[in-house]
């Protein structure tokens, strides 16, 4: 059972870092359903591993490095369902009281093509495309994803020239 000094943490934690829940779980999975239950598993792994934290490293890394955790081996466990699955198409209601609603429709539709596309790369390199569009440092994703900070390089190099095939709409073969 944690104490009240883990219990305020874990908010603390999750008060600042509760879009990176949702954006690895968005990344991982294919609809807003399972992108919930992604995100719930996250946080309840985040929960029990807490008594582990042993203060080596930021808690965001720590917090960070559980929810990649997470997501591929959720991401692992369920490929078998999923690959049956066919994604259902979600529409999202377009707000018609704002001048922009066109151009926000269209950046909607972009950030949907994005994660789209990180789904579809290799999961370590779709951990490192989220650490890199949540701005971490070199060094940083290399503590995350336990690499160096040249490997991290390499590999978000790679990363996003299979990214950018992708999102012009190109195949490509992990």
């Amino acid at each position: 059972m944690l104490n009240d000094d883990e219990k305020s943490l874990f908010l603390n934690w999750l008060d600042e870092n509760g879009a990176t829940v949702i954006k690895v779980a968005r990344a991982y999975t294919l609809t807003s359903e399972e992108c919930q239950d992604l995100a719930q598993e996250i946080l309840l792994q985040a929960w029990q591993s807490l008594p582990n934290f042993e203060r080596k490293a930021a808690p965001a890394t720590w917090f960070y490095r559980v929810a990649l955790q997470t997501a591929m081996n959720w991401n692992r466990k369920d490929k078998p369902r999923r690959s049956r699955q066919q994604p259902l198409l979600e529409v999202q209601a377009i707000a018609t009281d704002c001048v922009d609603s066109a151009e926000q429709a269209q950046h909607r539709d972009t950030v949907e093509q994005l994660y789209k596309a990180i789904n579809q790369l290799p999961k370590t390199d779709a951990a490192l495309v989220l650490l890199y569009l949540d701005e971490l440092s070199y060094r940083e994703m290399a503590e995350v994803l336990g690499i160096s900070e040249n490997n991290v390089g390499v590999k978000l190099n790679r990363a996003k020239k299979v990214l950018n095939e992708l999102m012009k709409g190109q195949s490509h073969e992990p």
